[in-house]
């Protein structure tokens, strides 16, 4: 048996489904977040939040204080009962809510700073250290961050912006943090004409360094939609054109050195535009989805398998037995893998 039998065998041994969840909600859901088999978290437009404590069986609408309008597009749980939630929006409707009680009672830890500001992602190394993306201000990307789980939060200093760059609050994955041996490293992802570039650091936000990528960024609705690492050297973006979801050209790209250099897959592409992606540590798989589709490459992005043809905009993954996606009119699923 040849080398590339070999490879196409093993990409297919596994069979991949999402399974579909009443979620009793009609919202576009762009936050989704697993803590356990048990446990996960999902948001979405209309103050949307959710939470599920069996599995998924069973979803819960909870009440997060404020304009019911605003849309929760960002979203981390550390267990079933601390979670924080992002507000997307112009200026005062990007927003940060912090529970400690399951969604009981909730406080508001951040407002944008900024009239002309707009949040796109919100996410955390741990329980204390964070970080929220928004779009440029004054030429440069909004980056703050907090060292005491959200009481306060600090303002850093990327790169500055091109022109027309921004970042995607589709499925608040544009950022993705990693925390190895004491080190806080972060990357973030852009797009927009001209631009879709990954930011790199690796101090917690205080110094940066950026690099393009080969993926598409030839209009404002085009560029790199989501980001995430196997590990300090591996890494995945996914995106492409999301006004055109069914085109697959110049939709991903692959890292093996942290982020320095990005070249596309040198085999199958995922099928079309893609919102987020993931990787699923136990079985060694990284997962990728978006309005027209799924995908899933076991041998570290280079090839890409189909597996489902239902529009999602968020992955949540700690697991084989842990991973959800979330997407339009309330859709939720969970994976099933054989």
């Amino acid at each position: 048996m040849g080398p590339l039998l070999r490879l196409v065998l093993s990409v297919t041994a596994l069979s991949l489904a999402w399974l579909s969840q009443p979620s009793g909600s009609s919202a576009s859901l762009r936050g989704i977040c697993a803590v356990s088999a048990k446990v996960a978290w999902a948001s979405g437009s209309g103050g949307t939040c959710l939470r599920t404590l069996d599995g998924g069986a069973t979803w819960h609408a909870l009440t997060v204080p404020g304009d019911v309008k605003l849309d929760f597009r960002g979203l981390v749980a550390f267990d079933d009962r601390t979670a924080f939630v992002m507000s997307a929006g112009p200026g005062a409707q990007s927003q940060v809510f912090r529970t400690s009680d399951g969604g009981a009672h909730w406080d508001r830890v951040l407002s944008d700073p900024d009239d002309d500001g707009f949040f796109d992602a919100l996410a955390f190394w741990d329980r204390k250290h964070g970080m929220v993306l928004g779009d440029p201000v004054a030429g440069r990307f909004a980056v703050l961050t907090t060292e005491d789980g959200g009481a306060t939060w600090q303002r850093q200093s990327p790169p500055p912006a091109l022109k027309g760059e921004g970042a995607f609050a589709a499925s608040n994955s544009s950022i993705a943090l990693r925390h190895d041996g004491g080190r806080l490293e972060a990357w973030f992802a852009s797009g927009g004409p001209g631009a879709a570039r990954v930011f790199h650091s690796a101090d917690a936000g205080r110094t940066w360094s950026v690099t393009t990528t080969p993926i598409r960024n030839d209009s404002a609705s085009a560029g790199i939609f989501s980001i995430a690492f196997a590990d300090s050297q591996h890494g995945v973006a996914v995106g492409g054109d999301y006004s055109k979801p069914d085109q697959d050209q110049h939709n991903i790209a692959i890292t093996s050195d942290g982020g320095r250099t990005w070249i596309e897959p040198p085999g199958s592409r995922p099928r079309g535009f893609r919102s987020a992606v993931a990787f699923m540590a136990d079985q060694k798989i990284w997962i990728t989805t978006g309005t027209s589709g799924s995908d899933f490459s076991s041998d570290g992005g280079r090839t890409w398998v189909g597996f489902d043809v239902g529009a999602f905009n968020a992955i949540g993954c700690v697991s084989r037995s842990a991973t959800w996606a979330a997407g339009p009119k309330g859709r939720i699923a969970r994976m099933a893998i054989r």
